[in-house]
């Protein structure tokens, strides 16, 4: 290799790990196979996945132009859900912000920005699993969203999951996990651990907007990422 390519090299592994630094990381997991010890603290993952009804298209399809609740009204985009069909892994949030309303993909802002640092932390890329949230469209202001439009967007969510049917949810944030979970517990009790979701194992953690203005939080949210990739190891 050339002095030149090595410190290209260099350059992008620094890169990288400073990028890992900054999501909290401060392990790499071991290549499968290499790990030792219990792992009696991750979830046993069903050997026989749900089989999909549905797929993403159809359920996309169903939504159509939604006027189901007022959101309609102000939004610019539906935005449904993005990555792999077929994915081990989904991600669900709460609601697109402005960002998200503007581009009609979610996770796209600074929030999105470090989700993507996790994914790729965890050895994915976006493209490998799946993102969405409870509710398809920008609530005003970004307020919490309303029961009402909950109970009209929550099913769409839980269809897409279903037709999924990956190994596990991560929900991020407390709305998302109380949803899911139909649950007031705060999100500092539900995060570290599995939880059932219609036969899926599901683990809450914070939000990435959180842990922007709480960075101190990213360790915890290293935790319940190990946790998940232990998980889908098995």
């Amino acid at each position: 290799m050339k002095p030149d390519d090595k410190a290209t090299l260099l350059n992008s592994l620094q890169y990288y790990l400073e990028d890992l630094i900054e999501t909290g990381v401060t392990e790499l997991p071991l290549p499968q196979g290499t790990i030792s010890g219990s792992t009696e603290n991750c979830m046993t993952v069903l050997d026989t996945p749900m089989l999909p009804t549905e797929t993403l298209e159809e359920i996309r399809e169903d939504l159509g132009d939604c006027r189901r609740c007022a959101l309609a009204e102000g939004r610019k985009n539906i935005v449904f859900g993005t990555g792999s069909p077929s994915a081990s892994l989904v991600f669900v949030g709460e609601a697109p912000g402005r960002d998200e309303d503007i581009q009609g993909k979610p996770f796209v802002g600074e929030a999105g920005q470090l989700l993507t640092k996790i994914i790729k932390a965890m050895g994915f890329s976006r493209d490998d699993v799946y993102i969405c949230n409870v509710l398809k469209c920008r609530p005003p202001y970004n307020r919490n969203p309303l029961q009402s439009e909950i109970e009209q967007c929550h099913d769409f969510m839980l269809r897409q999951v279903k037709a999924i049917s990956p190994k596990v949810i991560v929900a991020l944030g407390t709305f998302a996990a109380q949803t899911l979970l139909n649950t007031k517990a705060p999100i500092s009790r539900l995060r570290g651990k599995f939880h059932d979701y219609h036969g899926m194992a599901l683990m809450p953690t914070f939000h990435p907007a959180f842990l922007l203005r709480n960075p101190e939080k990213k360790r915890e949210v290293w935790d319940d990422v190990k946790q998940v990739m232990s998980a889908l190891e098995k």
